[in-house]
């Protein structure tokens, strides 16, 4: 899998005037990234033991990729991959969403009145996974209510 990934990172060249701290290997940082997705433990418990930096080394990273659009990405890579393999049984779907209130009100685009709570401000996401719980599409449209 990370030959596939590896690819798709933006490369970022080394400073030569203000060199600052070496940039964590970006393996390390997806490794680290995966585990506090996989896991939904918060960035600052990951242990520094493993050799993988701080959660403030993981969080700029993910923001980082996410801003360039790695994880759509590689998301449609891999299940190109799957499909290629016959490995995805889209006999059967799963879809499923969830509304998140907005902690901070209306000020990012990405947030509208929630139908489900009386109008107040948040997001819904939406995610459609294949019959083994491959993830198909993960959504986050916008104001609540559109796709």
């Amino acid at each position: 899998m990370w030959a596939v990934i590896e690819l798709l990172l933006p490369r970022r060249p080394r400073r030569f005037r203000h060199l600052g701290r070496t940039r964590l290997d970006d393996r390390k940082a997806l490794w680290g990234i995966l585990f506090v997705l996989y896991t939904g433990i918060r960035w600052e418990y990951l242990s520094q033991e493993w050799g993988c930096g701080f959660g403030s080394t993981w969080w700029p990273r993910w923001a980082e990729w996410q801003q360039a659009g790695v994880w759509d990405e590689v998301q449609q890579v891999l299940l190109a991959r799957l499909r290629a393999a016959d490995r995805l049984d889209v006999s059967r779907a799963v879809v499923d969403s969830s509304s998140v209130p907005a902690k901070r009100g209306r000020a990012s685009p990405q947030v509208g009145p929630s139908p489900v709570d009386r109008g107040r401000p948040g997001s819904k996401h939406h995610v459609l996974t294949e019959a083994v719980g491959t993830p198909g599409a993960v959504r986050s449209p916008g104001p609540v209510g559109t796709i």
